[in-house]
């Protein structure tokens, strides 16, 4: 039996242990693994960077779908960047008043892996007749497509190898002008207490460029280093001040049964630490 390291950090970083190896392949962008770890299940790796998890992948994949399709309140077209591992897609599929769900995957190897020895994770969102799954790089997608959406939601890796692109000002301004009015945008972007350069250099991006733009957060134990930052960016700043009753009645509408996203968490995740706040220069009383 044998450990994996994660390779994220220099001098910090986590081990599972590798009860099974799953599958391992490099595909025609990364290095994948898939392993069985006797706490967290099944794992996902790409690039040695932890990727996903069968134990809490339900908390990212909640917050980032719940949030922002609920605070929209109205949202008919959705678009996924990334998400290679149907997560994300399953937790849109559950908003029966999405009528379209597009999926952009730069690596169809990925998908397919996912689909063999993820299934929990995507649990038949593929088949859903609502998804339109294109295999292409992101950013070609955002800056290219004449398709406008409500919700953009992007689950990026690390901005590392493939995924860097997905954190560059071109794709926040493509995205931006895929919205329709009203649109938001939420993207992964790391855990602030060790990438707090990145959230820094998405707020520097995010600034001008949304009418209203903020970072919400929740701690998923696999990201170590704290809690993950969610960037989010709308035309309308309305979207992040909902009155919790409002949420409810959305939320017990949808008839979406959750394991961590709730009205109470949705609000209180914006709330941000004073030294995040300090970074992307929103903080008050300095």
């Amino acid at each position: 039996m044998s450990d994996y390291q994660e390779t994220l950090y220099e001098g910090y970083g986590q081990r599972f242990r590798m009860e099974k190896m799953l599958h391992e392949v490099r595909t025609d962008h990364q290095h994948l693994v898939i392993f069985q770890n006797p706490r967290m299940g099944r794992v996902m790796a790409l690039d040695g960077v932890i990727q996903t998890t069968e134990a809490d992948e339900f908390i990212y994949h909640e917050m980032l779908t719940h949030v922002p399709i609920l605070a929209h309140g109205a949202a008919k077209r959705v678009l996924i960047i990334g998400g290679g591992d149907g997560g994300m897609l399953r937790e849109v599929a559950k908003h029966m008043s999405v009528e379209h769900i597009t999926m952009v995957e730069i690596d169809a190897t990925v998908v397919e892996m996912c689909k063999e020895y993820l299934p929990n994770h995507s649990s038949g969102a593929f088949d859903d007749s609502r998804l339109n799954l294109v295999i292409d790089d992101g950013m070609r997608f955002v800056a290219t497509t004449e398709e406008k959406f409500d919700v953009i939601i992007s689950d990026s890796t690390d901005p590392i190898g493939p995924g860097e692109v997905l954190f560059s000002e071109n794709f926040y301004q493509a995205c931006h002008r895929c919205l329709n009015e009203g649109g938001i945008l939420v993207t992964q972007n790391g855990t602030p207490f060790m990438q707090l350069s990145g959230v820094q250099t998405t707020a520097g991006r995010m600034n001008g460029l949304f009418a209203d733009w903020h970072f919400y957060h929740a701690a998923i134990p696999t990201y170590i280093g704290g809690a993950m930052t969610f960037a989010w960016g709308s035309t309308d700043k309305r979207y992040r001040k909902l009155p919790l009753e409002t949420l409810r009645q959305r939320f017990s509408g949808s008839g979406i049964v959750t394991r961590y996203y709730n009205p109470e968490v949705h609000i209180g995740a914006f709330a941000l630490p004073q030294y995040v706040l300090q970074a992307v220069g929103k903080a008050s009383n300095d």
